[in-house]
């Protein structure tokens, strides 16, 4: 019998994908099957693992240690992780800041019911970004946080961009205004809006006729897109959106600018520069599913985010090889 971690991925879109590259590169874990809303026929011949319909997942009850959840935020989530946390523990990535806690209520309620183990908002940002905010903010409590995102694609920007009027594809990038980051690292604290952080750069491939003016006001007036930014807009073929922009790349940076003693200038920078975003995130998510099994299995249950777990719980390696090595 394997001692293997047993996994399920639910949802196979960028993240799900990544999930089970990620699982090929932790021989502790293996793939028992794939869950999808969708027809699991063609997609189990695409991905050569067992797939079922999700509404079949409670037949899986005992035969999988941790269901990794790669959903949306916006509307898969809110709604799969407290329902499938009373039956498996689970991993997810749900990433919009604001509605966390109320998630975390959610979810730590279900688990509790079910008697398992909810880790919630792992990832980057949230995830790993969270983790340096906090520690940086406990060892350095006199200073100022910064965190940029970018250079990367922004999946729900680029979806704005996509449903504009006279638009047939498009990709828009967060990029970090690398001036600001260089006055931080050397020892301001400037007050910045959101102009001042990041612009937001787009390649669009207008529709045939399309009025490309139109287009690029539309663009750059949007409001909670991108009115409150330096917008560019940048007209380009289908072949070059294709050969140029079709990769996901992201990255950013924390950065802590602090005073301790009698004002001595401290930096704190924690940095990540993705050529793929949702695979880095998958292997998060990865390491993530390792340490909700070790907590189930130590008889924990309920919520949990990345300031709840023990940072030996995501390695593989036993804590005296941790001690030995890398301390």
């Amino acid at each position: 019998m394997s001692s293997n971690i047993r996994v399920g991925i639910v949802g196979y879109g960028n993240l799900g994908r990544g999930v089970q590259q990620a699982i090929q590169q932790n021989p502790d874990m293996e793939l028992v099957a794939i869950f999808t809303r969708r027809d699991p026929g063609p997609l189990a011949e695409e991905t050569g693992v067992l797939t079922e319909r999700l509404s079949d997942v409670e037949q899986y009850i005992g035969r999988i240690d941790v269901m990794i959840l790669c959903g949306g935020s916006a509307t898969d989530l809110p709604d799969q992780t407290p329902q499938l946390v009373k039956l498996f523990n689970t991993v997810d990535s749900f990433d919009t800041h604001a509605k966390i806690p109320d998630f975390y209520e959610k979810v730590n309620a279900a688990a509790q019911e079910g008697g398992k183990v909810g880790v919630i908002s792992t990832g980057w940002d949230p995830g790993l970004f969270s983790m340096n905010r906090l520690l940086m903010q406990a060892v350095l409590p006199e200073g100022q946080d910064y965190t940029f995102w970018g250079t990367g694609v922004s999946q729900g920007h680029s979806d704005a961009i996509r449903r504009v009027p006279g638009v047939k594809a498009g990709v828009q990038y967060t990029v970090p205004v690398q001036a600001v980051i260089e006055r931080i690292r050397s020892g301001e604290t400037p007050q910045l809006s959101t102009r001042e952080k990041h612009r937001r750069d787009c390649f669009v491939v207008a529709q045939e006729g399309a009025d490309q003016e139109a287009v690029r006001r539309t663009i750059t007036d949007m409001p909670d897109y991108f009115a409150d930014y330096d917008t560019t807009v940048t007209f380009i073929t289908e072949q070059e959106l294709a050969a140029e922009h079709s990769g996901m790349p992201h990255g950013g940076f924390v950065i802590r600018s602090a005073v301790t003693g009698n004002g001595s200038k401290q930096i704190a920078e924690f940095g990540l520069k993705l050529d793929s975003n949702p695979e880095f995130t998958a292997s998060v998510l990865i390491a993530y599913a390792r340490a909700a099994y070790r907590l189930s299995n130590e008889g924990a249950v309920g919520a949990k985010t990345v300031f709840d777990i023990p940072l030996g719980y995501l390695s593989p390696k036993a804590a005296e090889v941790l001690r030995r090595e890398l301390l």
